[in-house]
Formats: structure tokens, sequence, C-alpha cells
């Protein structure tokens, strides 16, 4: 279970990410994280949330982002929103880390997201930013909080998920593990 002052490490990357403020801790109105990306580069594909704004403080370093198609930089003091439904990305392209607080409103379940998938990253179950296919079915199934690929066609993700989810799940798959997370969804 996701709690304020939790840090969580990428094993592999040495980045962090700090629970500022959780779901319990704000009624469901946001997850507050600060974030220290020291890898750099595009950890995960280009992406939109369907029910969930992002925004970005950065507090030193560069911040990359992705929004309306093109690549944009901000540092230190500057800030972003990146909104639900709209491609996006985040990510380090400096040889610096980049150093930021992220904000998600509303909450729904993303910390117990983030905190299942720094397990899973930990535990060598997702290469490159990339869940195995069948979990990231599963996941996008039964997150509370979905996000899809913004490279793929939403219908042909939403029938991919709605038929494939259910059937992984079959085969133990799960959308939050309560190894990583402390409940099981």
């Amino acid at each position: 279970m996701p709690t304020q002052g939790q840090i969580l490490i990428d094993n592999f990357t040495g980045d962090t990410i700090e629970f500022i403020e959780t779901s319990s801790d704000t009624n469901g109105e946001r997850v507050t994280l600060k974030v220290t990306l020291k890898s750099k580069g595009q950890t995960v594909d280009d992406h939109l949330h369907i029910l969930q704004d992002e925004s970005f403080e950065v507090l030193s370093g560069t911040l990359t982002y992705l929004k309306d198609g093109k690549k944009n930089y901000i540092g230190a003091g500057e800030r972003v929103v990146l909104p639900k439904n709209k491609p996006h990305n985040h990510y380090n392209t400096s040889d610096e880390p980049a150093a930021f607080i992220q904000t998600i409103t509303p909450a729904i379940d993303v910390d117990y997201f983030i905190e299942n998938l720094f397990g899973m990253i930990n535990d060598g179950k997702v290469k490159e930013g990339k869940l195995p296919f069948l979990q990231a079915m599963v996941t996008a199934k039964y997150l509370e909080s979905p996000s899809r690929l913004a490279a793929i066609p939403m219908g042909l993700q939403n029938v991919l998920i709605n038929t494939i989810g259910p059937m992984a799940r079959i085969f133990g798959y799960r959308a939050i593990y309560k190894k990583y997370a402390g409940i099981e969804k």
C-alpha cells in the first residue's frame, strides 16, 4: 500500500519516486510524487490517460515532454500540464538527472499501479519500460485509472483488452499484485 514518504527505487536505472501525497491522503483527489530520473531517454511508449491529468514542476535538470505531437523542454521552476485523453510522454534526455514534482489528478488507483510497476521492474518482469503483452492486457482491463498507447487505434486496443484481459486473469495475471502493493486487483 503506497504511503506518504515511501521511496521507490528502480534498481536498474537508479530512478526514484517518493510519494508526497497518496490517494488515501487526499481522499482520491490527487497523487503527488517527487521523481528523480537518472535514466536518459524515453522509457515508456507515448500514451494517454483516459481519466487523469498530469502536471509537472521541474526542481532541477531538464524535463523533456511530448504534447500535441511536439517535443518540448522545461527547466527548474517551470511547469506543464499534460491533459487527459491527449497523447503525451515525459522523460529525461540530459546527462544530468531531472527532478520534478508530478501530480496526477484525480488519483484513482495510480499510486498502487506505480508501486506495483516498480516491484515488477525490480523483479525483472518489465523490460525497457514495457509490460509483457498479457500483463498489459490485464492491467488495462482491471486498473481503474486506465491508459492507452497513442500509436494503436483505441477501438483495437479496447477489443484486445476486453477479450484477452479476462483470459490472462485465468492464467494468474493481475493488474495489481499483493506482493508489490498489498492488494490484488
